[in-house]
This record gives structure tokens, C-alpha cells and sequence, in this order.
């Protein structure tokens, strides 16, 4: 990348001194806890795919935070989100992580009040009637529930949620020729990282650290080499306006076809995609705080991030095919996933990395450099985040 040139119109990268988050927002429990209130339960938090929940009655569980939620699908089939809490004297309803149950009641393992799957009181198993109790007035406690392309999402912010917005991001539509509805899990990876989510967030957004951390997914996009994620990132783009160099361009190292270890399709790709979109070899789409989605030339990988803690996050990612790939004879699963894979490790390692160095008693705060714009983009949505419910 050429240093210190005046930037062409149409740069992407920052210009001006940019701060980071103060250092305590990543290990503070109190700041934590604040950030549960008002992020993780005011926006849209994706839980699973709607395949993952197959015919009635079947159910899983989700923790957000300190909140315990079921999802199920009702006896007709309708998927339905409640919080995991008997409105008896407030005892856990489902305790497995997922399963079927037995009948058309979701019963309470401690004293037995049972429900209707839409989460109606049907029985209250008691000697004697207590004067002023309605069943009516007791009914499981609701959680907002959208499905979006086949995946599923809740937002515990009650009547607030019908108004938070739309699930998926702007951009959103660039995903628009991946049957997402239609492919078949075909892997799952899933890690628990020591680091606060806002650092994963952070590292998701810069490729200042790709040299150093990612060797090999630099080798298959030859442009996260350079430090940059786009070409715009490059100040001194313009001069490049003629090359068709992946280096200088973005997209995939020349003979590449989609992230695998050796950058080759070893199954069927996903029919109806445009010439850009195998150009590029990959299209992402986030939906903050909770999700992304990396659509490629034959599969879809999405990244469920979730907080465990104030330095501790899970990661659950799941590689999506069409079905006719994973029931060919000579499918090459793990060069597929091993490369994704191999690149959530390293990002990983890199987190923890950096959470470990913030917590000296000297470092205040950090500084964005201009390649780091995606990050001060993460900033913006951060505060207005939130700031947006700190009543609540």
C-alpha cells in the first residue's frame, strides 16, 4: 500500500484522530451488565435456524445474557418464543438444551403447572381453588419471535420490539440469490473465546492484523494482504481504476473459487448467482450484535456470536451446502470447513490476545488507524445503541 498519499475522492478510510472505546467497557462487570440491558435486550439476537426446530412440539433452549428463553413449535406447526420461567413461583420449564415434548402441554418439572404451546395456563394442579386467581391472567411470558430467510430471531425488549427495526441489516439484499431457506447444515464448529464480544467485533472489522495473524486467508484474497478489506480502503485507489489485480481490486486470488484450503468448489455451486458475486468469491452480511453470514460460490457460513460474560464469548458457526453436495460419494467436507476454521482460530487467539492487554492500568484507550473505518462504524452503532434505552 502507497503511505502518505492524499487520499482520492471516494476513500473509505478516516482522516481524523479517532478514539477507541475506553479499555474498563471490556472487563467491567457493571458496564457488562449495563450492556445486557440495553443492547443485548433491545435489538434483534439470532438464536438458530427454523430447520432446527422439525415438527411440532419440538423445542430449544437460549440463553441471552442472564435470560433463559425456550423457542418451540407449536401442535400446528407455528414457531413460538417464551421465556424459560413458570409463572408459578418462577422455576425453569424446559431444562435440556433441546428435545420434543410428549404432549400438546409444556408442563413445569417442579409443581406441575402446565401450558398450552401458545402459552396459555391449561392446569394448575392444587387441593383447594384460590379466591381472585384466574388461569387467564397467567399465560407464559411472550418474547418477540421474526424469522428471516430460514433464521430465527427474538428481541426481549416486549411491546418495545414490533418498532426496533428490521432483523437483517441494510445490505441485506446481497444475499438475495443464496437460497438460505433451502441449503442443509452440513457442519457446525463452535468455541468459547476469552475475550469481551466487542473485541470480537472489533477484529471482525479491521484486516490491519491479516498479514500478521491470517498467512493463508491472505494468500486466497490477495487484497487482505495489503492491510485493507476493500479497495477503497487504498487512499491511492484511483491510480489502480484500470487494474483487474485481486490485489488492488479485492475478490479472490487468481484460479481461487471460494474459501476452502485450496481455494477450489469440490461440490455443486449455488445456481443463479451473478458473475460479480463469483467474482468476489464471498458476500457478508452482519446483523449486530449477534450474527454474520458469509455467503460463497457453494456454501453459507453463519457466525452466531453470543456473550457469556464480560471476557467471555461463544462463537457457533454452521456451514450451510445445497443437498445435493452433501449427498455426493466424493464430497470433500473438511476442505471446506477446515479453512473457515482455521481463520476463526486464528481470530481467536488474536482476541484473547487483545483482551489480555487491555487490562493495564496505563492504557485509557486506544487509537483507530484510517484502515480501522469499520470499526468506527461499529462505534457509532455502539453508542447509539446504548444510549437509545438506558432508562430501561
Amino acid at each position: 500500500m502507497t503511505s502518505h498519499v492524499k487520499p482520492a475522492e471516494g476513500y473509505n478510510g478516516l482522516t481524523t484522530l479517532e478514539k477507541t472505546l475506553p479499555s474498563h467497557f471490556y472487563f467491567d462487570a457493571d458496564h457488562y451488565a449495563r450492556e445486557l440491558r440495553s443492547i443485548w435486550s433491545h435489538n434483534w439476537i439470532y438464536l438458530c435456524r427454523s430447520a432446527d426446530l422439525e415438527g411440532p412440539r419440538s423445542y430449544r433452549t437460549f440463553t441471552i445474557g442472564t435470560q433463559n428463553l425456550v423457542v418451540l413449535r407449536d401442535e400446528t406447526g407455528v414457531l413460538r418464543a417464551f421465556h424459560n420461567t413458570c409463572r408459578h413461583r418462577g422455576s425453569v420449564l424446559c431444562r435440556q438444551a433441546q428435545g420434543r415434548l410428549k404432549s400438546d402441554l409444556l408442563t413445569c418439572p417442579y409443581h406441575a403447572w402446565s401450558y398450552a404451546l401458545n402459552g396459555e395456563l391449561k392446569r394448575t394442579p392444587t387441593l383447594s381453588p384460590i379466591e381472585g386467581f384466574d388461569r387467564a391472567d397467567y399465560p407464559l411470558y411472550p418474547v418477540a419471535l421474526k424469522e428471516w430467510r430460514g433464521l430465527l430471531f427474538v428481541n426481549l425488549a416486549g411491546d418495545e420490539a414490533a418498532s426496533s427495526g428490521p432483523v437483517a441489516d441494510r445490505g441485506s439484499d446481497r444475499l438475495d440469490n443464496w437460497p438460505l431457506e433451502d441449503l442443509v447444515s452440513g457442519h457446525v464448529y463452535e468455541k468459547t473465546v476469552r475475550c469481551n464480544w466487542k473485541v470480537f467485533w472489533e477484529n471482525f472489522s479491521e484486516c490491519l492484523h491479516c498479514p500478521g495473524i491470517h498467512p493463508e486467508l491472505c494468500d486466497v484474497v490477495p487484497i487482505y494482504g495489503r492491510l485493507i478489506t476493500g479497495e477503497r480502503d487504498d487512499p491511492n485507489f484511483a491510480a489502480h481504476a484500470d487494474s483487474d489485480d485481486p490485489a488492488l481490486k479485492g475478490g479472490l486470488r487468481r484460479g481461487a473459487q471460494t474459501w476452502s484450503m485450496d481455494g477450489l468448489v469440490h461440490g455443486a455451486t449455488i445456481p443463479g448467482l451473478s458473475e460479480a458475486e463469483r467474482h468476489a468469491g464471498h458476500s457478508y452480511v452482519t446483523s449486530l450484535p449477534s450474527v454474520f453470514i458469509v455467503a460463497h460460490v457453494d456454501y453459507v457460513r453463519v457466525v452466531r456470536v453470543r456473550p457469556l460474560g464480560p471476557e467471555l464469548t461463544e462463537l457457533h458457526a454452521e456451514w450451510l451446502f445445497p443437498a445435493d453436495t452433501l449427498e455426493h460419494r466424493d464430497f470433500d467436507l473438511e476442505n471446506v470447513t477446515s479453512f473457515p476454521t482455521l481463520v476463526l482460530d486464528q481470530d481467536a487467539e488474536a482476541c484473547e490476545m487483545n483482551q489480555q492487554g487491555l487490562h493495564s492500568r496505563a492504557h485509557a484507550h486506544g487509537v483507530l488507524m484510517a484502515e480501522e473505518h469499520y470499526i468506527k462504524q461499529f462505534y457509532d452503532w455502539y453508542w447509539a445503541a446504548l444510549g437509545a434505552y438506558e432508562a430501561g
